[in-house]
C-alpha cells in the first residue's frame, strides 16, 4: 500500500445541518432513501455504545427514522422495549428482517402514530436535518413521558483529515456538520448533556465507493452523474492516493450526540 496523504489546507464545515430552500425540498431529497436499504445497512456504520449508555436508564424507546435499524440494534436488550419507525418501507424491511424484536411501521418524525406519553425516550439517528424541527419537537413532547428523554445524534465523516474532506466532496456526503454543531430543537427541550467522539471504522476501497452509493446524492442522481462521481472516485482513491484493492484503511468519523430533557 503506497497511501499518500492529502497535504491541501483543511477547510472545515460551516454547517449545522444541510440547508435546504424550503420544507418540500427537503422532503424531496430525504425521499431518496425509499430505495437502497440493503447497501445501506451493510456499509453505513453503526454507533459507539457511549450513545446508547445516554439513554440507559429508558425502558422503551421509539427510535424515529430508524433507517434499517443501527441504533435500533444497539438499543436492544432485555429490560427495553423498541419501536421503530421510518417512512421508507425498503428500510423498514431490512431492520424487520435482521432485528425481528423490533416493533416496525411507517410514520415520520413530526407524526409517530404512539400515544401521549408512552415512551421514556425519543430517539433520531442521522435523521433531524430531514424533518420539521419545530413539529418534531412538540411529537416528542407528545410521546414521552414526564421525566424523559430526547436523543438526537450523528456519525459524520472526520473531514479534519484532507484526503477525507476530498472524498466527502467528490462523493457529495451533504450531511457533514461542522465540528462543535448543535441542533435545531424547540421548546420545551433544553440540552442536558453532549457526547463529542472521534473514531475509525475499518474499511476497504470498495467499501468507499459504496459508501458514497448511500448518499442522497446518488441515489437521486442520473445514470450520468453517478458514472461520473464513481469515475472521480476511482480516480481519486486509486491514482491519486495510491490505494489498492485488498487494502483495509482506517475511516475517521466524528459521532455528536445530545440529550434533552424538558424545562
Amino acid at each position: 500500500m503506497s497511501f499518500r496523504p492529502e497535504s491541501r489546507r483543511f477547510i472545515p464545515s460551516k454547517k449545522n445541518a444541510p440547508g435546504f430552500s424550503d420544507a418540500a425540498l427537503r422532503a424531496r431529497t430525504a425521499d431518496a432513501f425509499q430505495s437502497g436499504a440493503s447497501l445501506y445497512d451493510d456499509v453505513r456504520p453503526s454507533y459507539p455504545s457511549a450513545v446508547t449508555n445516554l439513554i440507559d436508564s429508558a425502558h422503551t424507546v421509539i427510535d424515529v427514522g430508524a433507517g434499517t435499524g443501527k441504533l435500533s440494534a444497539d438499543l436492544l436488550s432485555a429490560e427495553r422495549t423498541v419501536f421503530a419507525v421510518d417512512p421508507s418501507a425498503d428500510m423498514l424491511a431490512v431492520l424487520k428482517q435482521r432485528h425481528p424484536e423490533v416493533f416496525t411501521w411507517r410514520a415520520t418524525a413530526e407524526a409517530t402514530a404512539v400515544k401521549d406519553h408512552s415512551v421514556d425516550a425519543y430517539v433520531s439517528a442521522q435523521t433531524w436535518h430531514w424533518v420539521d424541527t419545530r413539529a418534531a419537537s412538540a411529537e416528542a413532547d407528545r410521546v414521552v413521558v414526564p421525566g424523559g428523554k430526547l436523543m438526537l445524534c450523528w456519525n459524520t465523516l472526520d473531514v479534519s483529515h484532507p484526503w477525507v474532506l476530498r472524498y466527502s466532496r467528490i462523493s457529495h456526503s451533504g450531511d457533514v456538520h461542522r465540528e462543535g454543531f448543535y441542533p435545531e430543537v424547540h421548546p420545551p427541550w433544553i440540552l442536558a448533556e453532549e457526547l463529542r467522539l472521534r473514531w475509525y471504522q475499518e474499511a476497504t476501497i470498495t467499501d468507499l465507493i459504496a459508501l458514497a452509493k448511500t448518499r442522497s446524492y446518488w441515489l437521486r442522481a442520473s445514470e450520468t452523474t453517478r458514472s461520473k462521481v464513481e469515475s472521480n472516485l476511482q480516480w481519486y482513491l486509486y491514482e491519486r492516493l495510491g490505494f489498492e484493492d485488498d487494502d483495509v484503511i482506517p475511516l475517521p468519523y466524528r459521532t455528536d450526540a445530545f440529550v434533552y430533557e424538558r424545562v
